[in-house]
């Protein structure tokens, strides 16, 4: 087993990838290449990011940890844009933005345990 997949931080930045998968199937299909595409790729972004970062020395690790988090903000104004056209609905939109919380303040804490 590789070190980042220890990390708590890294299942919940997976299982919140695949969850967007799910969410993001019933966006319209002219999305497909758009908001669809962007969130998926943010999503899948945080957990790469962790990831990658893990087979660095402590600076490069941190760098690539502001990355995941600089994802994570961005699926934040995705959902804040695929709530905004309707294609999610409030508590689809807010259950997200607290897992998003959830994952940038894990971020946070993992980055400060580097120094």
């Amino acid at each position: 087993m590789f070190q980042f997949e220890k990390l708590i931080l890294y299942d919940q930045a997976v299982n919140f990838s695949k969850y967007i998968y799910t969410l993001t199937k019933k966006f319209p299909k002219d999305e497909i290449f758009g908001l669809t595409n962007q969130l998926r790729r943010a999503a899948v972004s945080i957990s790469l990011n962790i990831a990658e970062g893990s087979s660095r020395g402590k600076k490069d690790f941190s760098h690539f940890l502001d990355l995941s988090r600089g994802s994570c903000f961005e699926c934040v104004a995705a959902l804040k844009i695929a709530k905004g056209c309707g294609y999610i609905i409030d508590d689809e939109y807010n259950q997200n933005y607290q897992k998003c919380e959830e994952i940038s303040r894990m971020i946070s804490g993992l980055k400060k345990s580097l120094l």
